[in-house]
């Protein structure tokens, strides 16, 4: 018979490493949502009371202080790594206490054994004498771990049992505790280095790993048990020292604050996850860059394209013909180049050309070839690569869809600069807003192309003769939406829309629209911002009868810059063109 898996008052969940630390805090937001029965386990003893010298003391020099002047009252040299045992020793005590009346203050019950999750015999002893208090145990989250973090050559066999049997001999103790038709909840913090493996955690990534199968295994043979690992990322705890947050941004790697990932695990416990046996919560623990091959490379990478595979192409369609945005081509090709140098970060791009582009109709290829030439590399500072996009016609002729003369990756970008000329006063010249810009509700103005995915325009700050400034802001799309063109470091979405000021200008001052021919350069600081508002300064460099180049600057509200796309340069053609879509 299958079982209701929803939390119940009653319900008893044995917590292992959850009365300190991260596991701790998740346990206390579980109980705000689902006050229940909690028996939290860990290594460390509880006090009944704290020693005289430590009382009302929470001044950590002050308190090892005092506890050196304890130990020369008993005739002991302080040394540090008895001082330091000592106040361990006060601050868990404090720990444990705290994480329990938390739980007690939102409603739930909670005792604490000092046990050692490792020590089947013992755990199942200590665990017999509470649970005929607290009731059966239907409820597991084994959050226990330990850390021996070394390069594997210089790994002991005590490091790997360290790391190993807490994990993996833990979850084997904890289940032989209770009736396996009994149980409702197996939780199980695994860890992203289990998922994608790090540097000097081969033992680690091991246990965790073993942890992910474990789930799986657990939820064939009990497929009424909500079970889940989860593999956490860094997070924003006493462990992540700000020197080691500064290494993460280097890389690339965003830890989780506290909030976000308590609320994410009590969402993971909702019944509408019960099929999930596994989730990642966090990014990837991306190692820090190998030394560079001297010999330049070329690479050549093959790609099918397809409409049915990409739907945010229905939102790009010219002529009533779905066309690959400028933008999704350059960032086809910069993911391919950060995928090959791992903690490499794209920074620019020089002289990017559309030359045939592609569009969605007969005249889509079988395949598309994206060429990749090494220009230049400097070990631990930059890689420079020559990109082309072709393909083939069924008869044997060449097509050049786009190239880029320069690819810049860097392993550290330059600090964001800021945009001098900022002007955000609004001037009221320019009165449609959001969505209006893209309906043909107005003679106006010619409503731009672009469907829900490049959206939207938000308003027109300030225009003239040689500027406009926009407000925008682009809201997320699902990943099916984005297809074969996935948002990365670079968000051709949102650069899209970047650009949607120019033709604003255009049509003001000249009634004309263009397409995007090529771009002298662009340039990346951080990432374009989803579903928050962000700022568009495009400056008119030149006009002609057929053409016209803009500079375009993505700045937050104070200036500070995003990206810069320079030399924007734009075809113009005629409005009826466009009319038939």
């Amino acid at each position: 018979m299958t079982l209701i898996t929803t939390i119940r008052p009653t319900s008893v969940f044995l917590v292992s490493g959850g009365a300190k630390g991260i596991t701790a805090k998740c346990t206390i937001k579980l109980a705000q949502h689902s006050p229940c029965k909690f028996i939290l386990i860990g290594r460390s003893e509880l006090l009944d009371k704290e020693p005289d010298w430590a009382k009302d003391c929470f001044d950590e020099p002050v308190l090892k202080k005092r506890i050196m002047e304890y130990l020369l009252s008993l005739g002991e040299k302080p040394i540090p790594v008895n001082v330091q045992k000592l106040y361990n020793k006060v601050i868990s005590n404090r720990e444990i206490k705290q994480t329990l009346e938390a739980i007690q203050q939102v409603g739930g019950h909670a005792e604490y054994l000092s046990v050692d999750v490792t020590n089947g015999e013992e755990l199942k002893q200590k665990l017999k004498i509470v649970t005929e208090r607290t009731g059966s145990i239907n409820g597991i989250i084994h959050g226990a771990g330990n850390l021996a973090d070394k390069l594997i050559e210089k790994k002991t066999e005590q490091d790997f049992e360290k790391v190993y049997t807490a994990k993996v001999k833990g979850l084997e103790n904890l289940l032989s505790c209770i009736k396996p038709s009994e149980l409702e909840y197996l939780v199980l913090f695994s860890s992203v280095t289990g998922f994608y493996g790090n540097v000097g955690q081969t033992d680690y990534a091991i246990a965790n790993e073993i942890l992910n199968k474990s789930a799986h295994l657990v939820k064939q043979r009990y497929p009424e048990c909500h079970v889940v690992a989860i593999n956490w990322g860094g997070w924003d705890s006493g462990m992540v020292t700000p020197q080691l947050k500064k290494e993460f941004a280097r890389r690339g790697i965003e830890i989780i604050p506290v909030e976000v990932g308590t609320q994410m695990l009590v969402n993971e416990l909702h019944p509408a996850n019960r099929q999930t046996a596994q989730v990642v919560i966090g990014s990837p623990l991306i190692p820090p860059p190998a030394p560079l091959n001297p010999e330049l490379q070329t690479y050549r990478i093959r790609r099918k394209l397809s409409l049915a595979a990409n739907p945010f192409l229905l939102d790009h369609t010219i002529a009533g013909k779905p066309v690959l945005p400028a933008t999704c081509a350059v960032s086809w090709i910069v993911d391919a180049c950060e995928q090959l140098y791992p903690g490499y970060r794209f920074f620019s791009n020089t002289d990017f050309k559309v030359l045939k582009g592609i569009t969605f109709n007969e005249t889509l290829a079988s395949e598309y070839i994206l060429d990749l030439q090494e220009v230049s590399k400097t070990d631990s500072q930059e890689i420079i690569f020559q990109a082309k996009i072709w393909s083939k016609t069924p008869e044997g002729r060449t097509n050049y869809h786009f190239s880029i003369a320069q690819v810049r990756l860097v392993q550290e970008l330059p600090t964001s600069p800021t945009y001098e000329p900022l002007n955000l006063e609004e001037d009221n010249i320019i009165t449609i807003t959001g969505k209006d810009f893209y309906q043909a509700k107005t003679t106006s103005l010619f409503p731009l192309f672009h469907g829900d995915s490049f959206q939207e325009l938000k308003k027109v700050l300030n225009i003239s003769p040689e500027k406009i400034t926009a407000e925008c802001i682009w809201s997320e799309i699902t990943d099916q939406q984005q297809g074969q063109f996935p948002i990365g470091w670079v968000n051709p979405y949102s650069i899209d829309l970047s650009t949607h000021p120019l033709w604003i200008w255009m049509q003001h001052f000249h009634q004309e629209i263009c397409l995007p021919a090529g771009q002298q350069k662009y340039e990346q600081y951080t990432r374009v911002p989803c579903n928050t508002p962000f700022y568009v300064s495009c400056e008119i460099k030149t006009k002609t009868a057929s053409s016209i180049v803009a500079d375009f600057i993505v700045h937050d509200v104070q200036g500070k810059v995003c990206s810069r796309l320079l030399g924007g340069k734009g075809t113009i053609i005629p409005t009826q063109s466009l009319r038939s879509n």
